[in-house]
């Protein structure tokens, strides 16, 4: 295998021409200059004169030590793709990788065509140079703002899971996967490594993982690094891949070993493609890795102020780091730069040379310029067939039951049978399609598997296009890989494991806020999430499954980007479901059940109270077109259904109550409309709750979300929320609600108690529904099932 394992190694045999080693050299010489400057420099960026204190940025920021190897595959990425006409995408682990990311892009000119102020000149050069983690200017990491990049390397263990996003139904596409060894300790990063499993020879693109091993983390060695090179080979053949290692310091024998490696890695790739493709090869592929160790901070200064540098963890960041202040370190600073002969490399006006350039691919065939990176620019419509096949018919409210997620699935399913020839559509979850009722899209989809087959298995198929596997992580990187290449899909989750996922999101959600600030990005499909397994109806799995938080995480982010829905019964979910995979740059968040509930609006009625977010049932209250008493509010399916019991027992004990029954679906409609774009005008809000009026709102999740969402409206003071107080249990799906103070009984009394002069004249009212709490608590215990008028309730009877 390649290898370059000392200075003295010999080289392998036609590797490079002697030409080609020196445009590579040059290449990469030329964003090493470039990475280092950008961490040092605002002025005199050629050194045409000698440099001094005043072209010294005052604060230095920014990450060295990965970024001599990131420069190096981005140079060896480049000749590979014009070499062999590849369409490749490159995803960069290390976190900090901004600055070799940013000179490979610039070289290219790439990012000058994006930014036509940053042009390929000296003038430009210091442009570069000064934005470079400056106010007003780019971050140190491979972030939006970076042409070519899909993956912010602001947190470290997603790449590997977004590289095979990128490449699933992508099948002339080649996705390099820089992993820093820092990176490969994180647990998302271990899981990854099974994606092999998934990857379809015909149908995806192929993953060329990169582990680049430099040794250090920010101060620490890092365990893959430490590991003898037998066992790290033995770890990646157990999970499935054939390495190959490159190892060394002197750059004209890495350069041959790199370029070989490469090269063996794409035949190696390119044969199991065609077998696959052309020949009907079944054999699961053992696809190509390349281990890639060089020293941290190669290049750069190898000992500062008597203590080695290069090839510790002291290169980590800012290898000199009082250049303003001391004049050796300035002086070396300068040692440093010109050891790069930056003579050589750019003309008088600060134009690379044409040796620089002669690796480098042209057009959309750029790393910078990929229209794979800018997937909004690839995106098609998704074909989303009509609600009226899949909706449940509503002759009268309450009066039939269905699963709402089931009907969702009949109506995934159709959009899978839809996409099955152009294949930009899949369905993710952990080990739970089937769990959450969406079974129905195995049949149109299939579940994507390439590992070992037994006669018991059920809906495995090598060409699937639902991903199914227990790593809430792994389930979250790929589909963002994959919306962010332009294509559409859903995550499905048990309500309190997609926490799991928490700080994914939010780095997915500020991607999203910075690309949708950014013109040349075009909007990419959404992020959905479809959270069931709710709370109130994890009555069976007990504590450790009650958790409906993540609406709370979600909505503490960016308006421009997060929507939360709770759809109250099946019609209310399609039509959800039809906005939200119709939608661009958003994540949203559907809270659904799947047990069976009550169908409460046919699907006109679904469509209209959708697009409102927030509306008055009247068919539920008792109002009568004057002024409400009270107002109960709902949002969620099990709060909906227990307002509607609450609603019919005061018809029932208090018929001249006059109450107003509202629900929600979208929750950010509760905002003010300058905090959100969903929010209402305080005039509507006031309209629909009242200004004055006492308002039992019973919500899914924690009760203070829909205080905090609505605390500036003028009635909040009478706001009254009911929702999961961190009371669960194995139990009874109604001693849920009970446990909580959500049940109907408990409304009931919250209204008794809270409408002005109610308290004497309904004190027999409340004392039923207390007593009926009671007797609730002694039933279950005796029967072990929830009381016949709870389990046999309709809003009908």
């Amino acid at each position: 295998m390649p290898t370059a394992a000392h200075p003295d190694a010999t080289p392998p045999a036609d590797a490079l021409t002697d030409e080609e080693l020196r445009a590579l050299d040059a290449h990469w010489r030329a964003a090493n200059y470039l990475a280092a400057g950008q961490i040092y420099l605002m002025a005199n960026p050629l050194l045409t004169e000698p440099l001094s204190a005043e072209h010294i940025k005052p604060r230095l920021l920014g990450h060295w030590g990965t970024s001599p190897g990131l420069n190096l595959v981005y140079t060896h990425i480049n000749r590979v793709i014009k070499a062999r006409g590849l369409d490749a995408l490159c995803v960069w682990g290390p976190g900090h990788g901004g600055p070799a990311v940013l000179a490979g892009s610039w070289l290219e000119g790439s990012y000058g065509e994006i930014y036509p102020d940053v042009s390929r000149d000296a003038a430009g050069m210091e442009r570069l140079f000064r934005r470079f983690s400056f106010p007003g200017g780019v971050p140190s990491h491979v972030a939006p703002e970076v042409p070519g990049s899909i993956h912010e390397g602001g947190e470290l263990g997603y790449s590997l899971a977004h590289a095979y996003g990128a490449a699933f139904d992508n099948p002339d596409l080649l996705v390099a996967c820089v992993i820093g060894d820092g990176e490969a300790e994180t647990g998302p990063l271990a899981a990854s490594w099974h994606s092999n499993k998934f990857l379809d020879p015909v149908h995806d693109g192929a993953v060329l993982p990169i582990l680049h091993l430099n040794g250090y983390k920010i101060a620490n060695p890092t365990v893959l690094s430490r590991l003898p090179e037998p066992e790290l080979d033995a770890l990646l053949r157990g999970y499935g891949h054939e390495p190959l290692h490159v190892t060394g310091d002197d750059p004209a024998l890495v350069h041959r070993a790199l370029a070989a490696a490469l090269d063996e890695a794409l035949d190696r790739i390119a044969l199991a493609q065609r077998t696959a493709r052309e020949e009907g090869a079944t054999e699961r592929v053992r696809w190509p890795v390349i281990v890639l160790r060089t020293p941290k901070g190669w290049t750069g200064p190898a000992e500062v102020d008597g203590r080695p540098v290069e090839g510790t963890w002291r290169a980590h960041q800012v290898p000199l780091a009082t250049v303003r202040e001391n004049p050796d370190h300035l002086r070396q600073l300068e040692q440093w730069l010109r050891s790069y002969r930056p003579e050589e490399l750019f003309d008088a006006d600060g134009r690379p040379v044409t040796e620089v350039l002669a690796c480098v691919p042209e057009g959309g065939k750029r790393l910078g310029a990929s229209p794979y990176a800018n997937g909004g620019l690839r995106t098609r419509e998704l074909p989303l067939p009509s609600l009226d096949a899949f909706a449940v018919p509503v002759d009268k409210p309450g009066s039939t039951q269905h699963e709402p997620t089931r009907v969702l699935g009949d109506f995934l399913a159709q959009v899978m049978e839809d996409t099955r020839l152009r294949r930009d559509f899949r369905v993710v979850g952990p080990d739970e399609t089937a769990s959450n009722r969406l079974q129905a899209v195995f049949d149109a989809g299939g579940k994507a598997w390439q590992a070992g087959t037994l006669p018991v298995d059920e809906h495995l198929d090598r060409h699937g296009r639902v991903m199914e596997i227990l790593s809430e992580h792994l389930c979250q990187g790929w589909l963002e890989g994959y919306l962010l290449t332009g294509r559409h899909g859903l995550f499905s989750c048990y309500e309190a494991f997609v926490h799991i996922v928490d700080s994914m999101v939010n780095q997915h959600i500020k991607w999203l806020k910075t690309a949708r600030e950014l013109p040349w990005r075009a909007p990419v499909p959404s992020l959905n999430y479809l959270l069931t397994s709710h709370v109130w109806r994890q009555d069976h799995n007990g504590f450790s499954h009650q958790d409906p938080g993540f609406v709370d995480h979600v909505l503490n982010k960016s308006p421009a980007v997060v929507r939360v829905y709770l759809p109250p019964d099946a019609n209310t979910l399609l039509s959800v479901a039809d906005h939200v995979l119709r939608s661009r740059d958003y994540v949203n968040v559907v809270v659904a059940g799947k047990q069976p509930c009550f169908d409460w609006l046919s699907p006109d009625q679904a469509r209209v109270h959708c697009a409102r977010g927030a509306g008055i049932w009247d068919w539920a209250g008792t109002e009568n077109g004057g002024e409400p008493d009270v107002v109960l509010a709902c949002a969620g399916d099990v709060p909906t259904q227990e307002v509607l019991a609450a609603a019919q027992l005061l018809r029932r004990h208090l018929p001249r109550l006059a109450v107003r029954v509202v629900n929600v679906v979208d929750m950010t409609r509760l905002l003010p409309h300058d905090s959100h774009p969903h929010g209402m005008p305080d005039f509507e809000y006031d309209g629909l709750f009242t200004a004055d009026k006492p308002v039992i709102f019973a919500y899914h999740g924690y009760p203070w979300l829909v205080h905090r969402l609505a605390y500036r409206r003028a009635g909040h003071r009478n706001l009254h929320v009911r929702g999961y107080q961190e009371s669960g249990t194995t139990t009874t799906p109604f001693d849920m609600v009970v446990r909580n103070d959500l049940d109907r009984y408990r409304l009931v009394m919250d209204v008794i108690d809270r409408v002005p002069g109610l308290a004497v004249p309904a004190a027999s009212v409340r004392q039923t529904m207390a007593d009926a709490r009671t007797r609730h608590h002694a039933w279950i215990r005796e029967n072990g099932t929830d009381l016949p008028e709870v389990a046999e309730w309709s809003w009908n009877s």
